[in-house]
């Protein structure tokens, strides 16, 4: 046997105040979301009118009136709890959120409750009108080095100094998009620059949406308005280069690989691991583009994968769950989509099988079976029918046979050379052969 060795845990940067302190300061930034929470998760608020940040305005009048605040304070702070996920709504009706259950014993909930905020800083904050859509993703993606720049600053940075930065950044990005490797000869006059229009308006959105969120402070300088990150701020930035740094020493570490490599190169692990994995990867990304790319390889025809891709979208949280509510309406993803959602407000991952019907939960175990088949133990396979919904194997292979599953056909011969009970092994194949002909 090897003794593996391993990493002592890393000390936050000298400075930086205690785990107790730096929920502390997080309290502070969410408490008016917490009141908000609180109200809306009562039990006098079910009912339509418990989501005060919904288009209701009496809704958001009643929160107003009862916590002093004003209806636009009431929606900004709505939004801040659903993101923190403070709150879990169940149609109309809001339910306290574990974090909110926890908040005031549990320093680690409060930090990663702020942090879930962190991470959506770019959905806090209105975009500006009138610039297009890529160039603010673009700058969503070039973020992280403006904040890492700022932590290796350690004080304000003017913001010309930081618009220089982020315009560099933004031209890197396009560059590594668009170059094509020998064509430069055959492509006529150079392209225009890449720095987006509206790059200044841009640049102070973001460090608004970064303040709004309590992770930099925005004050007057010598040369115009300048930033310096908060506590919290910098502690969340070190945290994010520390497991991008954690990744990289890994054995396992997978996050240079796209995300169908680093989904593939997760199968072999356990979930501890593979969730370290998915945060490692997510934190080299931003959560926009990392949510895209593991909804691309879902959509795609390994069902292990699509499997794995909403695994690693549990790690991502309120972030994508704009996304995932989209995922939806495609009939591959809607049965993971509708379990994650599940999730997400707060049902039990035993008992989140009951939002799926019985065709989508037949549809699930087909899906599922397609990934034990290509990448599991035939006994696996076996064991596989006891998930099932359906009371008897007849039943299963009667609505199996109706979902239309476009890997029915496969999951059932690979079903019926597994299985030691000849007459069942039977039964199915003659399914399989009755799907694969279009007979009854």
């Amino acid at each position: 046997m090897t003794t593996r060795r391993t990493r002592p845990a890393p000390r936050p940067p000298e400075g930086t105040p205690p785990r107790a302190e730096l929920a502390r300061q997080a309290r502070h930034v969410l408490a008016d979301a917490v009141r908000i929470a609180r109200w809306a998760a009562a039990p006098r608020g079910a009912g339509p009118a418990a989501r005060p940040g919904s288009a209701s305005v009496p809704a958001r009048e009643r929160a107003a009136e009862a916590l002093g605040l004003t209806p636009g304070q009431i929606r900004a702070g709505w939004d801040r709890a659903r993101l923190a996920g403070l709150v879990e709504l169940h149609g109309d009706t809001a339910r306290p959120g574990w974090r909110l259950r926890a908040w005031d014993r549990d320093d680690s909930a409060v930090l990663r409750g702020w942090v879930a905020l962190f991470d959506a800083w770019s959905l806090v904050h209105p975009a500006p009108e009138g610039v297009e859509a890529s160039a603010v993703a673009e700058v969503v993606e070039a973020v992280p080095q403006v904040l890492s720049l700022l932590q290796l600053s350690q004080g304000p940075v003017p913001v010309p100094s930081l618009l220089d930065l982020l315009g560099q950044r933004v031209e890197e990005l396009r560059e590594e998009r668009c170059e094509v490797p020998g064509t430069a000869d055959l492509a006529g006059p150079a392209a225009p620059s890449c720095a987006p229009e509206g790059l200044p308006a841009l640049l102070d959105w973001a460090l608004e949406g970064l303040a709004a969120v309590g992770a930099l402070t925005l004050d007057p300088g010598p040369e115009g308005r300048q930033a310096t990150l908060t506590p919290l701020g910098n502690w969340a930035v070190w945290v994010k280069l520390e497991q991008i740094c954690v990744a990289a020493q890994s054995p396992a570490g997978n996050i240079e690989q796209s995300a169908e490599d680093m989904l593939r190169g997760c199968a072999r692990l356990t979930p501890g691991p593979a969730r370290d994995e998915y945060r490692a990867w997510l934190a080299a990304r931003t959560l926009s583009s990392a949510v895209s790319e593991l909804l691309a390889v879902a959509r795609g025809e390994d069902a292990l994968l699509r499997g794995l891709a909403f695994e690693a979208l549990r790690v991502v949280g309120a972030p994508a769950e704009a996304e995932v509510r989209a995922a939806l309406a495609e009939p591959s993803l809607r049965p993971y989509a509708l379990l994650w959602l599940a999730e997400y407000e707060g049902a039990d991952p035993d008992d989140a099988q009951e939002v799926l019907t019985r065709e989508e939960a037949t549809w699930l175990w087909v899906d599922t079976a397609a990934a034990v088949a290509d990448h599991g133990e035939s006994d696996l396979l076996v064991r596989h029918l006891d998930s099932a919904v359906q009371g008897t194997v007849p039943a299963l292979l009667d609505e199996v046979r109706a979902v239309g599953h476009p890997r029915t056909v496969q999951v059932l011969v690979a079903l019926a050379a597994a299985h030691p009970d000849p007459a069942l092994a039977k039964a199915v194949r003659r399914a399989a052969f009755q799907v694969h002909t279009g007979g009854a």
